[in-house]
């Protein structure tokens, strides 16, 4: 694994209760907490500013869900599926997405802190103008993603497939993707300045530059 840095964890109670989602109607806000909601379906939510703190979703699928500006803390995901789920504008911190499916997932304008991403299939996440602070992609397919225009501070990508993947517009110096593997980036030269990369790597990026390694 390329280079850790110390991150936290989400936190959540040893014991949490049962709940469905649909309790959160019952609240005069917008919010559920300590709690596990699993085995089910959500589908044709639109809440703007949902709040949620120290909720596990386990084995919940999420159709035509657009929660704008949702407020995470201390979250899990544990193989769910949030295919074209749009959380953008949100402020997402303490959260981990663990064997989920992301498909097209909108992150686009969204805060994201202390995240973590373990074995996801993400393929078309779209986190355009995004903040990443200690974030961590691990072993997880990533190809078409919109990285365009972001501000990474200590993210990892870690044997994860970024083919396609657009880092237009944003600064990978200090950025590790030596265990990736790609046949395509998005990417400009100007960004690539500082960026880790195995020896195999930069053989193809030499080759934008016209240089021809013998």
């Amino acid at each position: 694994m390329a280079k850790l840095f110390k991150m936290e964890s989400p936190k959540l109670p040893l014991t949490l209760e049962k709940a469905n989602f649909q309790d959160i109607f019952y609240e005069e806000d917008s919010y559920l907490s300590n709690c596990v909601i699993s085995n089910t379906v959500i589908d044709n939510e639109c809440i703007e500013r949902l709040i949620l703190s120290k909720v596990l979703f386990k084995n919940v699928r999420f159709i035509d869900v657009t929660f704008r500006k949702i407020d995470l803390t201390d979250v899990i995901f544990e193989s769910c599926d949030l295919s074209n789920a749009s959380f953008s504008e949100g402020l997402i911190h303490r959260v981990k997405f663990e064997n989920c499916k992301l498909l097209g997932l909108n992150l686009a304008e969204a805060n994201l802190g202390n995240v973590s991403f373990e074995n996801c299939i993400a393929n078309l996440c779209d986190f355009s103008e995004t903040r990443l602070k200690q974030v961590i992609f691990n072993n997880s397919t990533l190809q078409g993603a919109n990285y365009f225009e972001c501000k990474f501070n200590k993210v990892l990508f870690n044997e994860c497939d970024l083919n396609d993947v657009d880092f237009s517009q944003t600064s990978l110096k200090g950025i590790d993707i030596s265990t990736c593997r790609f046949e395509r980036l998005n990417v400009t030269l100007e960004s690539l300045k500082g960026c880790e990369v195995s020896s195999e790597q930069a053989v193809g990026f030499a080759s934008l530059l016209g240089i021809k390694v013998v």
